[in-house]
């Protein structure tokens, strides 16, 4: 196996979304240039190849192979952070058309895997908010008033499947949904070829510009894909230093999935008010048996390094409310990135006119990638859309300035680090299978050991903006925790913002 792919393995890691495709073979001109094929690239362009326009899509890796395949693939239309919260950031009627644009959202998937005859087990089922705690029930009242003040179709309920619970109060949010996003994606991308549109993998972007009245991507193969705009959809923006990335961050969230008997616990969506808060959904299985997934135990991004006992934590909690669940399957971890106003950035870019990015999926990646799609796609045909002002990519929340000033702490603590010890004094300390930071002199050396004994010497510093990298035992790579980018053991970059690999150390 390569160093690279030495990762945990999702539920839905059978699926191969676009086995035929191949990297950019030449320069390309297309009307737009997608980077990036997950949920939001793929859902961008299918929208812009519906529209007749010629879609170029251009991923670092395998098509689908990024975030959109380590989700739990949730569809809901609830802010993921409460709507009482979205309210006090953004007022009333921002919130309102975040419900909407969400609720579109799923519409949209709904319409499409109907109309490209997409068999990906979607289906609409309830969502329920459930407390912990007999202590957070207030926490229902409040989002029962909030949620009624927007429309949102909720009522109180009681009683949920779980031992325990069987009278415990909860929300009931109707018409949620969910699916199994690689097959998805799979009829996505078949739409968009079968549009004209190209797809690209194991395709490097280094540079995303406007030039000359239109928008040139350059490739690490040195090919150019050239267009009348861009779309940067990746899990963290490729193409800037800055703008986004202060006003966001990444989190760490892990799931695991058990086989279940059929029946033993209803279709829907459930999540808890802990904090951070655990979700769980059915995935159908073959026979008599399905798939239920669970998810949480979120933290920043390389604030920890215990992923299996985060894997501990959700099992103690799914199985003392499911007793009869059965083996456990598959278990992984993905990232989200948290906006300080729990809305993506979706539209222009700061300062361009013709690149346009989708981020900040602030653990709601499904239905924000489906916005993102319905948003440019009507900025690029129609000049607007009426969910513009709502995730302007150039917005200041006023009220949000203590999680700005938050989240921006961990970029000035994380270059302190530089002056600090290693975490191990020597090379040679270092066992099969581990990575550790060494000092050595006045440099920082990200060190991993192969278990064929091969010793991998990388510098220690992010190549985004050179934040200070941690080690991540579970996926085995290397972790940024200032803005999300990821590295594998041998310093490939796997997840931007970073582009390029980490250095060599000699």
């Amino acid at each position: 196996m390569n160093v690279s792919d030495e990762r945990t393995i999702p539920l839905w890691a059978q699926i191969d979304v676009a086995p035929d495709a191949v990297p950019l073979p030449h320069d390309d001109h297309s009307d737009v240039v997608v980077v990036g094929s997950g949920i939001a690239g793929l859902s961008v362009a299918y929208e812009l190849a519906l529209a007749g326009k010629k879609v170029t899509v251009i991923d670092r890796g395998q098509i689908g192979g990024g975030m959109t395949a380590r989700t739990t693939a949730h569809l809901t239309s609830v802010c993921d952070d409460y709507f009482s919260e979205l309210i006090g950031l953004r007022g009333r009627e921002l919130a309102r058309l975040f419900h909407e644009s969400q609720s579109a959202a799923i519409n949209r998937i709904e319409e499409i895997q109907q109309t490209e005859a997409i068999a990906c087990d979607f289906r609409r089922v309830d969502g329920f908010l459930f407390p912990s705690t007999s202590a957070q029930e207030a926490e229902l009242e409040r989002e029962l008033e909030a949620a009624l003040q927007l429309g949102v179709a909720v009522e109180r309920t009681a009683g949920l499947p779980f031992a325990g619970f069987s009278a415990a109060p909860a929300l009931r949010y109707a018409r949620q949904a969910t699916f199994h996003p690689l097959k998805y994606l799979r009829g996505l991308t078949d739409g968009v070829r079968a549009r004209g549109g190209g797809v690209y993998r194991d395709t490097i972007v280094e540079k995303v510009e406007e030039k000359d009245g239109g928008v040139r991507v350059a490739t690490a193969s040195g090919f150019v894909a050239t267009g009348k705009w861009a779309v940067v959809a990746t899990n963290s923006p490729i193409n800037d230093r800055v703008a986004l990335h202060t006003k966001q961050s990444p989190y760490r969230t892990y799931a695991m999935s058990f086989e279940i008997g059929r029946g033993l616990v209803p279709d829907g969506l459930y999540w808890d008010t802990e904090d951070p808060y655990h979700y769980v959904r059915l995935q159908p299985g073959d026979g008599e048996t399905d798939f239920l997934i669970v998810g949480g135990e979120d933290h920043k991004t390389g604030a920890a390094n215990d992923g299996n006992e985060r894997f501990a934590a959700l099992t103690s909690w799914i199985r003392g409310l499911v007793p009869d669940l059965g083996i456990e399957t598959h278990r992984w971890s993905g990232q989200v990135m948290e906006t300080i106003d729990y809305a993506g950035f979706i539209g222009r870019n700061p300062g361009n006119e013709r690149v346009f990015v989708v981020t900040g999926d602030s653990g709601e990646g499904m239905t924000h990638g489906v916005v993102g799609a319905l948003l440019i796609r009507d900025l690029i045909l129609n000049g607007n859309s009426r969910w513009r002002e709502l995730y302007e990519p150039s917005r200041k929340t006023s009220k949000a300035i203590g999680d700005y000033l938050v989240e921006n702490a961990t970029a000035i603590k994380n270059f302190a680090e530089y002056i600090a010890p290693g975490e191990i004094d020597s090379l040679d300390k270092l066992r099969p299978g581990e990575g550790a930071i060494v000092r050595v002199g006045l440099s920082k050396i990200a060190a991993f050991r192969d278990e064929d004994g091969t010793l991998y010497k990388r510098s220690a510093s992010c190549t985004h903006i050179g934040c200070h990298l941690h080690w991540n035992s579970l996926e085995r790579c290397w972790d940024c925790p200032c803005h999300g980018s990821q590295f594998a053991a041998d310093g490939t970059a796997l997840n931007g913002p970073a582009v390029s690999p980490l250095a060599n150390v000699q």
